[in-house]
């Protein structure tokens, strides 16, 4: 309770987002292995600027095909054009026009279990929306950098409209 209460999360802005397809490196999880996501990142940035149709150097941390059990897929990856090119060694996520609730976290990626649990635990019983069943995501901008804590990291939570 203490530690959500000294979370700084400004109230979400809502936003209809458009039709993204994202392609990188992925593997499945749990709310007891999520841990493992970091370093799911750690194997994904050498490849940052290398993917065929890669359109910028924004990155996603996307969350999807959960299994109705509590696991889940984690991309961490970026917006490619098309799928032609794409070796096999990516996974790759289609992502539909959809309605959101974002989130802008400005503290340090050690926070963002906290912020989670935040907005799953708090922010969305308590806002009386519903959650849409489609990707929940991270957007990192270009010039993200979490051992400076520079850049923007914005939580994408998809509720119905």
């Amino acid at each position: 309770m203490d530690e959500q209460s000294r979370l700084k999360l400004a109230e979400p802005r809502f936003e209809n987002g458009h039709f993204l397809l994202i392609a990188g490196l992925g593997g499945r999880f749990t709310q007891e292995t999520n841990q493992g996501i970091p370093l799911l990142w750690e194997k994904f940035i050498p490849h940052i600027g290398k993917i065929p149709g890669q359109k910028n150097e924004m990155t996603y941390g996307i969350c999807c095909n959960p299994d109705g059990k509590g696991e889940f897929e984690y991309i961490a990856g970026v917006e490619i054009d098309k799928l032609d090119d794409l070796p096999e060694t990516y996974r790759w996520v289609e992502i539909q026009p959809q309605h959101y609730a974002v989130f802008e976290h400005k503290g340090t990626l050690d926070q963002l279990p906290e912020v989670f649990q935040y907005i799953w635990k708090t922010w969305l019983p308590q806002s009386g929306r519903e959650l849409a069943d489609a990707p929940e995501f991270e957007r990192y901008s270009e010039d993200f950098n979490p051992k400076l804590n520079t850049g923007k990291l914005e939580i994408w939570l998809p509720i119905k409209a």
